[in-house]
């Protein structure tokens, strides 16, 4: 007779994965936590090198906040390399929209740039629309829609079968302002989902670069980019891409002069 041989279950396997997996995620955790502290120490004692050493490690293994990120600008603002450190500054901020201590930190960075660009002049709609697109995301835009969708519906049923006139007056008046916080939200929705697409920003990390008329060293040098400058990226060939900046102006470059956000 032949014994039966007792097999684990699948679910004590699992179980078993799942704690060998916690136990990993525990581990690399405290190790980014034992050298995100060990770079703040650091950071503090001037060793702004070893500093950053210890935090890109933290990078390196996957890890992504606003503040690792701020630190890392910091202490590349603190060796002067104002390429790198203007990059995390925009990383950090794209975490944490509208963080003052970013902010801050990014003017300065900006301010130690070689290129002085004038953005191009914004007409009122322009600046209406960047305003009104800044309040929510595409995804927030699309909730407002559904949430003004059934408010007009509501309103208008309730309209509808109301008697008295005052009150089918005020149901009438806000059954419209549904419906135009409606048409206003899907339209923001469209055009923050499209913003969102089209915007490619990359930072250059050359100290110096010279943006060409066509995507090849021989072609003629439209003009010069330095360390630091923010551009838009709009389309790539080979090893170069397009880019903008903020006068309008555009050009080729090698794809190795900047790095994308």
């Amino acid at each position: 007779m032949v014994a039966h041989k007792k097999v684990k279950s699948p679910t004590r396997i699992q179980g078993l994965f799942l704690v060998f997996f916690l136990f990993v995620l525990a581990t690399g955790w405290a190790q980014n936590e034992a050298l995100f502290e060990q770079g703040k120490a650091q950071y503090k004692a001037d060793k702004f090198q070893e500093a950053l050493n210890n935090w890109m490690k933290i990078e390196a293994a996957g890890e992504h906040s606003a503040e690792l990120y701020y630190n890392i600008a910091n202490a590349h603002y603190k060796l002067n390399s104002i390429g790198p450190s203007i990059y995390y500054y925009e990383k950090a901020l794209q975490l944490a929209p509208g963080d003052a201590d970013i902010l801050n930190n990014l003017a300065f960075a900006q301010n130690a740039t070689v290129d002085a660009i004038e953005p191009l002049p914004q007409t009122l709609f322009v600046k209406w629309d960047n305003t009104l697109s800044s309040w929510l995301t595409f995804e927030g835009w699309a909730e407002v829609s559904v949430i003004a969708a059934i408010l007009f519906a509501v309103f208008f049923l309730l309209y509808y079968f109301s008697l008295v006139t005052i009150r089918k007056r005020l149901l009438f008046v806000a059954a419209i302002a549904s419906l135009f916080v409606l048409f206003t939200a899907v339209t923001m929705s469209f055009r923050t989902y499209d913003r969102f697409l089209s915007d490619q920003p990359a930072i250059i990390f050359a100290e110096s670069t010279e943006v060409r008329t066509e995507p090849r060293m021989n072609s003629e040098t439209a003009f010069v980019l330095h360390e630091g400058t923010k551009v838009q990226v709009l389309a790539s060939e080979d090893n170069w891409l397009r880019i903008q900046i903020a006068n309008g102006k555009d050009g080729w470059l090698p794809e190795t002069d900047l790095k994308q956000l």
